[in-house]
């Protein structure tokens, strides 16, 4: 349930987006919050700036989070983005810990405003394959060590 408190972070990260395109960057912006809504982080969409196509800010900022702050904390924040994460950064944010996301615009009404967002295509893909030597490292890694 999005409550009054959402709504207005949810402004904020629409007033990155708006903000990113002064700057000649794509229009998407995000911020994380703590429980009570203080303001953590903030990032925006440097995806053609920074010429990496994982400058999503929601990427950007799950990155940030797994890297400064512990499981417990990053539980019990919340991603307040200008648009639905992508499958890529939705990835990102559920092995970052974060605990909440709160979107404005669906990744449907993005595909309406503009066309080429939904534009990409499926890449084929084939497997699985060679389990018996895949498998090799993966169990000696998480095997436990006597």
């Amino acid at each position: 349930m999005i409550t009054t408190a959402d709504e207005a972070l949810l402004r904020r990260a629409v007033a990155i987006a708006a903000r990113a395109t002064t700057l000649g960057d794509a229009p998407y912006g995000s911020l994380l919050a703590g429980p009570d809504g203080t303001i953590i982080a903030e990032a925006h969409n440097t995806v053609r700036r920074d010429q990496d196509i994982t400058a999503h800010p929601e990427l950007k900022l799950a990155r940030w989070a797994a890297r400064e702050l512990d499981q417990a904390t990053a539980a019990r924040t919340t991603l307040y983005t200008s648009c639905q994460p992508c499958g890529m950064c939705a990835g990102g944010i559920v092995r970052s810990g974060l605990g909440r996301v709160v979107y404005a615009l669906s990744t449907e009404q993005l595909v309406e405003l503009n066309p080429e967002s939904g534009a990409w295509p499926t890449v084929p893909q084939d497997g699985p394959a060679l389990f018996d030597e895949a498998r090799t490292p993966i169990d000696d890694y998480y095997r436990p060590q006597p």
